[in-house]
C-alpha cells in the first residue's frame, strides 16, 4: 500500500503543536487531469486537490490523501481504511453499497462519460461498436446489455495513454472515458488534438462527482456549507481547471482551438 500523502495544512498544524481533526481521503490512483492525477513524487494534484485543500483550510481540519486503484477504493471506504472517498456517486457500484448507509455531499462538479472514436467512425451506429476500451471498475452505462450478450468485447486498462493508443491502432473501436479528461489528454499531453472525438450519438452518461463517507456525515455537512459559502472560489477553480469545459454546449469533446474558431465564425456571421 502506498504511503498517505499529507497536505500542507496538516504539516503546519503539527509544526505548531496544534492538534486538528484529521481525516484520510481515499482517491483514485489514476491519471485523470484536469480533475486529478498523481505526480512523479506520488503527490495527489489537480482540481480536486486544490478544492479539498481549500475546504480543509476554511474548516480547520487536516486532510491527507491515499491513492488507491479504482477497484480498491470503495472496499477501503467500507472497511474504514479511509474516512472519505472522492469521487463518488450514489449510482455507482450500487450492489456493493446496499445496506451500508453511505452519505454523499452536494455535487462538486459535473461530468460526461462517453465513447471517443476515430473521426472516420463518428456517427456510426452502435451495432458497429464491437470492442471497447474501459477502465477496470467502471460501468459503461448504455452498453451493458450488448456486453452481456457478447456483442461488445471489453479491453480493460487503467492507462488512458494505452487506451487511446489501442483505438488509434484500431485494436479497439472506441474508448469509454470521461470526455473532458480524454480531450484534455489529447489536446495538452499527447498533442494529438482531434485524433479521437466524442460521438454524441452513442450512449453516454451525465452525472456529478461527490465526496462520500460512511462514518463522518457531519463533516460532509461542513463541506456542503463550504461549497455554498465559498461558491465564488469553487467556481473559479472549476473555470481555471476547465473541468466542465463545454459540457453544456454543442462543442462538448471538441478540441479548444476548433471551439474558438467556430465561436469567431459565429460572431462574425452575427455581425454581418
Amino acid at each position: 500500500m502506498k504511503p498517505i500523502r499529507v497536505c500542507s495544512l496538516f504539516a503546519v498544524l503539527l509544526a505548531t503543536g496544534v492538534r486538528a481533526e484529521s481525516y484520510v481521503v481515499g482517491v483514485e490512483d489514476l491519471a485523470f487531469a484536469p480533475h486529478y492525477s498523481i505526480d512523479k513524487q506520488g503527490q495527489y494534484q489537480g482540481f480536486a486537490r486544490e478544492l479539498l485543500d481549500a475546504f480543509a483550510a476554511h474548516s480547520g481540519v487536516a486532510l491527507s490523501y491515499r491513492p488507491l486503484p479504482v477497484t480498491r477504493l470503495l472496499p477501503a471506504l467500507l472497511a474504514g481504511e479511509v474516512d472519505l472517498k472522492y469521487p463518488d456517486n450514489a449510482n455507482w457500484a450500487q450492489a456493493q453499497k446496499t445496506g451500508n448507509g453511505l452519505a454523499y455531499s452536494q455535487p462538486v462538479v459535473g461530468y460526461v462519460d462517453g465513447v471517443l472514436v476515430a473521426p472516420r467512425r463518428q456517427g456510426q451506429p452502435l451495432e458497429r461498436l464491437k470492442r471497447l476500451a474501459l477502465v477496470d471498475g467502471w460501468t459503461p452505462w448504455g452498453y451493458q446489455e450488448r456486453i452481456d450478450a457478447k456483442q461488445i468485447e471489453l479491453a480493460y486498462s487503467d492507462d488512458l495513454r494505452k487506451m487511446i493508443h489501442q483505438a488509434l491502432k484500431k485494436d479497439t473501436d472506441g474508448v469509454y472515458f470521461n470526455v473532458v479528461v480524454a480531450t484534455h489528454y489529447l489536446d495538452n499531453i499527447r498533442a494529438r488534438p482531434g485524433a479521437l472525438v466524442f460521438d454524441p450519438k452513442l450512449p453516454h452518461t451525465r452525472g456529478t462527482f461527490h465526496l462520500s463517507t460512511l462514518r463522518h456525515p457531519a463533516l460532509l455537512q461542513r463541506f456542503d456549507r463550504f461549497l455554498i459559502e465559498q461558491q465564488d472560489t469553487v467556481a473559479a477553480l472549476r473555470a481555471r481547471y476547465r473541468v466542465e469545459a463545454n459540457l453544456d454546449s454543442e462543442y462538448m469533446g471538441m478540441e479548444q482551438w476548433k471551439v474558438e474558431f467556430l465561436e469567431r465564425q459565429k460572431a462574425k456571421a452575427g455581425a454581418e
